[in-house]
């Protein structure tokens, strides 16, 4: 094992470790980038489209909304990069279009839909405008900048919609860091498998990115406009072990432990590295909104994200897909002759227990839910 670091190389590391927090998939067209290795994202979003149209059907006072605007505007947070989010904003539409024709048959005259689409800075907004349609009949336009803070005009939004998306943490906890604290993460990097300390940071830190998402969109969104919130959850008290992905993030902390032992990277870039990611439990999201004020529950319901899945998992298909989610956090953190190494013996170690992947937990992992603005 590496020997104790000095101070400074310390201070380095944890400087490092705040910069995984910030989410950049891996852009273009390219064979490992995001927008040709998202279509689990896509199938999983696609099992509450059904939902999503009942919830509209029944909730979205259009006639209301379009007596102080003559457009009608959508947000997608957290947008990502490819296709996925286009068709989504595209069904949307769809559904809106349904609801207006369905409340106010005598219109003459549909609103003006515009679609704006917002990520990180670092988002590959060029590559995402190439999978426009070319006879779209919408406005489009761009609104990057984090999702914790406000990135619209007051009062301007009437829908918006964040498929998985909410689970990326808007920072690392500090104590994680902190060899003094009993939150410190030592040969980790994520809570799962880690001591309750840990848990609680990763889960008040959510609580915190919760509240500032909710306050966000509550400046931007008018009387009576929606949310739809896609994305990661889990039962109340499961532990996250018990699930494919708390599997493959202790797979991932073992690797680079292993990837220590033979020099390629050091124990201090294991020790500050974490990764950015919650799953909330149904009852700690539930609190959030509560607190927070802002919003209704319309819906909410934890779901299967894959009920399509029968048969044994492809791991070379499943882990090319986290790649392209989360090789930017790796290589900002670790030397980049190191990402090949990581994902490879990846491959390899989820080969091994791809039974046990195949009998974990699946139904409730998936959180659905329709909020409303007071």
């Amino acid at each position: 094992m590496a020997a104790l670091v000095s101070h400074s190389l310390a201070k380095e590391n944890n400087d490092k470790a705040s910069e995984n927090s910030t989410i950049q998939v891996i852009g273009g067209h390219g064979t490992n980038s995001y927008s040709n290795n998202s279509s689990c994202q896509r199938l999983s979003a696609n099992v509450v489209t059904k939902k999503i149209e009942d919830a509209i059907m029944k909730n979205l006072d259009v006639e209301t909304l379009s007596s102080t605007s003559n457009i009608f505007r959508v947000a997608d947070f957290g947008c990502g990069v490819g296709s996925n989010t286009i068709n989504s904003m595209q069904d949307l539409l769809l559904i809106v279009e349904k609801k207006y024709i369905s409340q106010c048959p005598t219109s003459s005259q549909m609103p003006e839909f515009q679609v704006i689409f917002n990520d990180q800075f670092t988002n590959d907004f060029n590559t995402l405008f190439t999978y426009l349609p070319q006879d779209k009949q919408y406005l489009v336009a761009s609104v990057p900048g984090s999702f914790h803070n406000q990135v619209l005009p007051k009062s301007s939004l009437h829908l918006a919609h964040c498929s998985y998306s909410l689970h990326w943490l808007s920072r690392l906890p500090k104590e994680l860091r902190d060899e003094r604290s009993p939150a410190w993460n030592k040969g980790k990097i994520h809570y799962t498998s880690a001591p309750p300390e840990v848990l609680m940071a990763y889960a008040t830190q959510f609580a915190e990115d919760l509240d500032n998402f909710l306050s966000a969109r509550g400046r931007e969104m008018v009387s009576g406009g929606m949310i739809v919130i896609v994305g990661s959850s889990i039962p109340d008290g499961m532990p996250y072990s018990q699930v494919v992905n708390g599997i493959m993030y202790d797979c991932m902390g073992s690797i680079l432990m292993d990837m220590v032992k033979t020099g390629s990277i050091s124990e201090a870039d294991v020790d500050a590295f974490n990764l950015p990611i919650y799953a909330c439990p149904l009852g700690e999201f539930i609190e959030g909104v509560e607190r927070n004020g802002l919003f209704s529950i319309e819906v909410i319901e934890l779901m299967n994200p894959a009920p399509w899945l029968k048969g044994p998992i492809d791991i070379p298909v499943f882990v090319k897909h986290v790649r392209a989610a989360m090789e930017g956090m790796f290589s900002n953190h670790f030397p980049s002759k190191a990402i090949d190494e990581l994902f490879d013996h990846l491959v390899l170690k989820l080969s091994d227990i791809s039974q046990q992947l195949e009998s974990c937990y699946r139904d409730g992992l998936q959180l659905f839910a329709i909020l409303k603005r007071k």
